[in-house]
């Protein structure tokens, strides 16, 4: 009878469990089933592909820069602040995370904008940033800044807090235990939350397309040129589909060998 109620409790569970397995694998079947893999190499070697590929690694690659630079101070700061005003700024963090990126877009557009909260300042100046290259970058930015905040600040609360006290009691700042101690102990972190980061900013779609527009050379990327080829030549955003699943799966099986070991 013990066993009789084990197998039953393990179908009424795997059953819904592999329903939703499903749901996930599937559609990534059909998208490999339904390419044409002949056609792929000549696919991305289009002249439409290769500009949109190098504007995506050029772009990705400043937003994981930038996410460095000023998310590894807030994610300190986020690990270890008590106060009441932390939770808060948490909360705002994930906003982005849970936001549509068509309205992370037009929020972005209302304040680079020639008429923005601060685009207003940067007309006279003859600065636009809508519909350019730097639009694409704060876009990116803007989605994928709290995956590595989030990342990077998780890994810091593991960080004994005896170091600190030991560092301080020898003079050290926190500028300086930060830089030796600190980032040396999270880099694990610090590595899977740019990874994550870098990813997101890739597969960039809706923020993107509100805010910078989609102009070939300028701020067209990998995502946004399938959304065009989709309509004229499904063929060549399937090949582009497969290129960005296999460089996320890739990233996948690193971040799970290395960083989430």
């Amino acid at each position: 009878m013990r066993y009789a109620a084990r197998w039953r409790s393990r179908v009424v569970l795997g059953v819904p469990a592999a329903v939703a397995l499903l749901l996930l694998v599937v559609p990534l079947v059909a998208l490999l089933v339904q390419a044409d893999w002949s056609r792929i190499p000549s696919d991305l070697a289009t002249p439409t592909v290769l500009p949109a590929l190098r504007l995506s690694l050029t772009t990705t690659s400043i937003t994981a820069a930038l996410c460095l630079l000023l998310g590894t101070p807030l994610a300190w700061f986020l690990a270890r602040s008590d106060h009441p005003a932390t939770s808060w700024a948490r909360a705002l963090l994930t906003v982005p995370l849970v936001l549509p990126p068509v309205v992370g877009g037009v929020a972005l557009l209302l304040t680079w904008g020639r008429n923005g909260l601060l685009g207003q300042y940067l007309t006279p100046f003859g600065i636009q940033i809508p519909f350019t290259t730097v639009a694409v970058v704060l876009a990116e930015t803007f989605v994928a800044m709290p995956y590595y905040v989030l990342a990077v600040e998780g890994a810091m609360r593991g960080l004994d807090p005896r170091l600190e006290s030991v560092a301080r009691t020898l003079g050290a700042s926190d500028l300086r235990y930060l830089c030796t101690v600190g980032i040396p102990l999270v880099l694990p972190g610090i590595a899977g939350g740019l990874a994550l980061a870098w990813a997101r900013a890739l597969g960039e779609f809706g923020a993107t397309i509100t805010f910078a527009g989609n102009f070939q050379g300028r701020t067209q990327t990998l995502p946004l040129l399938v959304y065009v080829e989709l309509e004229r030549d499904p063929q060549v955003a399937i090949s582009i589909s497969i290129m960005l699943l296999a460089v996320s799966v890739l990233l996948l099986g690193v971040l799970r060998g290395r960083w989430l070991r």
